[in-house]
């Protein structure tokens, strides 16, 4: 994923950081955007305010079709997903459970979000564990219990978390650290984000897309 960073102190405010990256496939490792960003935190505030737009080498109505594919697949369960250690000690993912992955890592990205602070960061590094629910209704319902590496402290924080997702609907997160007895919602944590959908911007960017 490449990247690039800008800083800005904000005297007696905080400090906002201008960003650009390239956001990848998980699996494929294909380049499929590039995003630019204006992340402010606020002083005594660690949840930042962020500006984003993004965009996109990949055709939308394309990544639709992979998101039924993706959708169907599970839905065609028989059995229910139920797995631990993921990957194994080796670095390895048995493809039975890729699905079950895919997800935990779009879910755990919620949770690191709200945890994260100006100083202190988070990857999943792990799933312990894991079960599907087969639902009555149309939604995807997955257990986790997940490990999260904090960085840079190296702790590792075991998170227990509940994935529901339809298509063209935003994931539902409900989640639990057990280290810091912290619970939330990913509904709390999505109403932290601003997104830009329109070409202009109140704020210029101190670089652009090549």
């Amino acid at each position: 994923m490449g990247w690039g960073q800008w800083e800005q102190p904000v005297l007696g405010t905080g400090h906002k950081y201008y960003l650009q990256f390239t956001t990848e496939d998980y699996k494929t490792r294909e380049n499929v955007g590039t995003c630019l960003a204006i992340v402010f935190y606020l002083e005594r505030k660690p949840t930042p305010t962020v500006n984003i737009k993004c965009t996109y080498t990949k055709d939308q109505k394309e990544v639709q079709e992979d998101d039924q594919r993706f959708y169907q697949k599970l839905r065609q369960q028989t059995k229910p997903i139920i797995g631990s250690y993921i990957p194994d000690s080796y670095g390895n993912i048995e493809p039975a459970f890729e699905s079950a992955w895919a997800l935990a890592v779009v879910g755990s990205s919620y949770i690191m979000w709200e945890k994260s602070t100006e100083n202190l960061g988070y990857f999943m590094a792990q799933v312990k564990h894991v079960k599907q629910w087969i639902s009555k209704d149309d939604s995807i319902d997955f257990d986790y219990a997940v490990l999260l590496h904090e960085i840079p402290t190296q702790e590792m924080i075991l998170c227990h978390m509940r994935v529901i997702w339809i298509p063209n609907h935003p994931l539902k997160v409900k989640y639990f650290c057990s280290s810091e007895n912290q619970s939330a919602e990913s509904e709390d944590v999505s109403a932290v984000l601003v997104y830009e959908d329109d070409s202009e911007n109140e704020e210029n960017f101190p670089f652009r897309t090549a």
